[in-house]
């Protein structure tokens, strides 16, 4: 396979999810899909269970869910549901299968094999984007969302960051509680925390800037792309780490600032994105059909940058994203996806598909109940 970008070809490798199964699952009992390379949509009315199939796909594919941070929420509630859930299905050459209980927590393995390590599965899995009608919330919300969108990109382009996202998670955890729990801080203890934020801190910093710098043209292109017009998307960092990125310094100068407010004042969890739109701040000027094409240019190049950065198409995730654009929009947004790339769609009608799409996989999903399989 093939994709064009900045008049350059680069050559990548298009590997599906052809089969998932779900178990004890959000509101399915149990499910089997056999699925197809290129489009598959699933199609019915809200609260039905199709973006939990899109959920699905990611969670066993990454090992975390776009909707929530505990695995245990994704368990089946009510009567007859068990204690956990499981999900099996096979992509490429490679069974995966990972299980979730109360009990005994996660399990993971590939061909039958245990994996003891997420590093180990994520080996054989896929690559993911996940486009949904909420990722307004990149443009118009706080760092929350954006630097959610930056490390589930970034984990699955550099080994060592997940790992360090990890490391920092926890070590900040225990120096806010340090901070909290006394009224003269135990300096001597919170530093031992500070010295693992650093260490970790820089992994992150140092794989965000780079990631920034690669994806910044890629969205500026698609901004134009989906747009149709000469919409001209900035895109920067705002590192959190003080000058030079050098998160000690900046964190022995807050020092006093974090013994009044008690909390960590520094470091990669504070930092954010900003975004204009022809140089304006897209959160205030630009309108909502800019916004949304803005947060649909970011998952575009997402794909494109794991593309140009692993040579390997990513499966894309996309639930229920047509009926918020017009029809100019969104026919260029289709024109836009990368050609091998499989594509998992959530929609309430059809009327938006395009009658070139005729080799689209069509499945009617109905009280988590799905026909067409």
């Amino acid at each position: 396979m093939f994709y064009l970008c900045h008049c350059e070809i680069i050559a990548f490798i298009a590997v599906m999810l052809s089969s998932l199964e779900l178990n004890q699952f959000r509101c399915f009992e149990s499910l089997r899909l056999e699925l197809q390379e290129g489009l598959t949509i699933f199609v019915g009315n809200n609260a039905q269970g199709k973006t939990s199939i899109l959920e699905a796909a990611c969670v066993l594919l990454r090992l975390q869910s776009p909707r929530t941070s505990a695995l245990a929420d994704l368990s089946r509630v009510g009567p007859g549901a068990g204690k956990g859930f499981s999900l099996n299905g096979q992509f490429g050459d490679s069974g995966l299968s990972l299980r979730n209980t109360s009990k005994s927590g996660r399990k993971l393995a590939v061909d039958g094999e245990t994996q003891g390590r997420s590093s180990g599965y994520l080996r054989y899995s896929g690559l993911v984007v996940w486009i949904a009608s909420d990722d307004l919330t990149l443009v118009k919300d706080g760092g929350g969302p954006r630097r959610r969108y930056l490390d589930f990109m970034a984990s699955q382009i550099y080994p060592l960051y997940r790992p360090a996202l990890k490391a920092y998670e926890r070590a900040l955890r225990s120096r806010n509680f340090l901070l909290k729990r006394d009224a003269s801080p135990k300096w001597d203890q919170i530093d031992a925390y500070t010295k693992i934020l650093i260490e970790n801190g820089e992994v992150l910093t140092r794989h965000r800037r780079e990631l920034v710098t690669a994806l910044a043209p890629l969205a500026a292109a698609s901004q134009k792309q989906i747009s149709e017009q000469d919409e001209i998307l900035g895109i920067d960092y705002a590192a959190a780490s003080g000058e030079g990125d050098d998160l000690g310094a900046e964190l022995f100068r807050r020092r006093s600032d974090e013994q009044r407010r008690r909390q960590t004042l520094a470091g990669p969890h504070r930092d954010n994105l900003v975004f204009t739109v022809n140089e304006m701040p897209a959160a205030k000027f630009a309108s909502e059909g800019q916004q949304r094409t803005l947060a649909l240019s970011l998952k575009l190049a997402q794909s494109r940058l794991f593309i140009e950065k692993t040579e390997q198409a990513p499966v894309l995730l996309i639930d229920d994203v047509f009926g918020e654009l017009d029809p100019d929009r969104r026919n260029a947004l289709m024109a836009a996806w990368p050609e091998g790339s499989q594509k998992l769609v959530t929609t309430t009608h059809l009327n938006w598909l395009d009658s070139k799409r005729v080799d689209a996989k069509i499945m009617q999903v109905d009280s988590a109940q799905v026909s067409g399989a």
